[in-house]
C-alpha cells in the first residue's frame, strides 16, 4: 500500500512532463514552417525586384537611345541654320562686289543673284523638312508609348508594336482576330481594337492604313475565293469595326489586302506561317501633306 502511494506522484509528474514535451515539439514545427514561409517570401521579393530592375533598365536604355537620336538631329538642325545665316550675311556683300566688277555683265550678275536666291530657298526647304521629320519622330514616340501602355495587358504573341521606315506598325495575330479561314472578327478582339481606336482618335492629324496578310497555304471556299480575297476582307472588317463601333473617321482610313506576298518570315515552318498570318495597322502622316512637301519644286 505504501509502495502504491509513493509511485502515484511520480507517475503524475511524468505525465505532465510528456505533455510539455509534445507542445514544445509542435511549437518547434510551427517555427520551422514560419521560417520556410519567410524564406519563400524573401525569394518572391527578390524575384520581383529583379523583374523591376530589368524593366527599369530596358526603359532607361530606350530613353537614352531616343535622347541620343534627338541630340543628333538638333545638332544637324543647328548646323543647317548656321549655314543659312552665313549665306544671308554674305549674299548682299557678294552682290555689291559683283556690281563693281567690270568683267561681269549685268545679265551675268543677275544670273548669279538668282542662283544665290535658289540656294536660300533650298536651305529653307531643308530646314522645313528637317523640322517636319523631328515633329514626326516625336509623334511616333508618343504613339508607341501610349499604345504599349494601353495594350500592356495583351499577350505579346498577339500584338506587336514597332517603328519601321519612320511610321508606327501595330501587328495583330490572326488567331486573336479571326477564326481560321474567316473574316469575321472575334468578340474578344473588340477590346484590343477599342484601345487602339482611343489612341488614334487622340491623333486626328494621322492616317491609318490597315493591311491583311496571309501565309502561302491556298484558300478557296464558298465565301473566300483565295488569299487575296481573305486578306482584303479581313482588312475591311477591321476598318469597318473601327469606324462603326469605335468612331474612327473613315476618311482617315485605307483597307488593303497583301495576300501572301509580304511575309515577315519564311513560310517553310508552322511557326513561320503563324507569324505571317497577321493584320497590320499602320499609322501614317497625312499622305496629301507628305506628298505636297516632298514634291514641292526647289525654286
Amino acid at each position: 500500500m505504501k509502495k502504491l502511494i509513493y509511485t502515484l506522484p511520480l507517475a503524475v509528474l511524468l505525465m505532465g512532463s510528456c505533455v510539455s514535451s509534445k507542445k514544445y515539439k509542435n511549437a518547434l514545427g510551427e517555427v520551422e514552417d514560419l521560417k520556410g514561409a519567410l524564406q519563400k517570401c524573401k525569394e518572391a521579393v527578390a524575384d520581383c525586384q529583379a523583374s523591376k530592375d530589368e524593366v527599369v533598365l530596358e526603359y532607361k536604355t530606350k530613353i537614352n537611345d531616343l535622347t541620343n537620336t534627338s541630340t543628333n538631329k538638333d545638332t544637324k538642325i543647328r548646323s543647317l541654320e548656321e549655314q543659312v545665316e552665313y549665306l544671308k550675311k554674305n549674299n548682299d556683300n557678294l552682290l555689291m562686289r559683283l556690281s563693281d566688277m567690270s568683267v561681269v555683265s549685268k545679265a551675268g550678275a543677275e544670273s548669279i543673284k538668282k542662283s544665290l536666291e535658289a540656294m536660300n530657298e533650298k536651305d529653307k526647304y531643308i530646314k522645313d523638312l528637317t523640322s517636319s521629320m523631328a515633329r514626326k519622330d516625336s509623334t511616333n514616340l508618343a504613339l508607341v508609348m501610349n499604345l504599349k501602355r494601353s495594350l500592356g495587358d495583351v499577350n505579346t504573341d498577339d500584338v506587336n508594336i514597332e517603328v519601321k521606315k519612320g511610321v508606327v506598325y501595330i501587328s495583330l495575330s490572326d488567331k486573336m482576330l479571326f477564326k481560321s479561314g474567316s473574316a469575321v472578327i472575334n468578340e474578344k478582339a473588340g477590346s484590343v481594337l477599342e484601345k487602339i481606336a482611343k489612341v488614334v482618335n487622340d491623333h486626328k492629324d494621322l492616317d491609318i492604313l490597315v493591311e491583311g496578310h496571309t501565309d502561302d497555304v491556298p484558300m478557296n471556299t464558298d465565301c473566300i475565293a483565295d488569299n487575296w480575297d481573305l486578306s482584303a476582307k479581313r482588312a475591311t472588317s477591321v476598318v469597318r469595326m473601327l469606324q462603326k463601333k469605335y468612331n474612327v473617321d473613315p476618311a482617315r482610313m485605307t483597307a488593303g489586302g497583301r495576300s501572301e506576298y509580304s511575309p515577315k518570315t519564311s513560310n517553310a515552318t508552322a511557326d513561320g506561317k503563324k507569324v505571317n498570318r497577321r493584320t497590320e495597322i499602320v499609322i501614317l502622316p497625312k499622305l496629301d501633306q507628305f506628298f505636297k512637301l516632298a514634291s514641292e519644286p526647289l525654286k
